[in-house]
């Protein structure tokens, strides 16, 4: 069976738990046409580049599916329909990604880097200023 990546972007005025909901709605779809979600990662609450539909902010969850084509499709037809959802996007993919996705593993990086640095940041030495070019306006 093929293997798909899908992620879809919820009403930013739904909880948390009404997403997940969402999710588990959508993964029964999947699972009556004859696939599978191997895995449903929700990123959280994001800021999106541009509004949609009066939203500035989007609940993002990604779904890595093994399934037919029809299943898919069956998906995509359920999705495009909900109001909740603002938008979609389905690709197909030669093997699914094993572990957390990039989003995931970027989250964990932004924050383990935070401690690195200490709390204000090393700069190292700046050395003396030195006199002024010109007249401070």
């Amino acid at each position: 069976m093929p293997f798909y990546e899908h992620v879809f972007l919820a009403r930013q005025d739904l909880a948390t738990a009404q997403v997940d909901g969402l999710a588990d709605q959508f993964t029964k779809i999947v699972e009556a046409g004859g696939g599978k979600v191997t895995k449903t990662e929700y990123w959280g609450l994001k800021t999106i580049a541009y509004r949609i539909r009066k939203n500035r902010k989007a609940h993002y969850v990604l779904f890595n599916i093994e399934a037919p084509a029809a299943a898919v499709a069956e998906l995509e037809r359920n999705v495009a329909l909900n109001e909740d959802v603002l938008r979609y996007m389905t690709i197909r993919v030669d093997e699914l990604e094993a572990g957390p996705s990039a989003m995931m593993r970027k989250h964990d990086r932004e924050r383990g880097e935070r401690g690195e640095r200490g709390e204000r940041g090393e700069r190292g030495e700046r050395g003396e200023r030195g006199e002024r070019r010109g007249p401070r306006h």
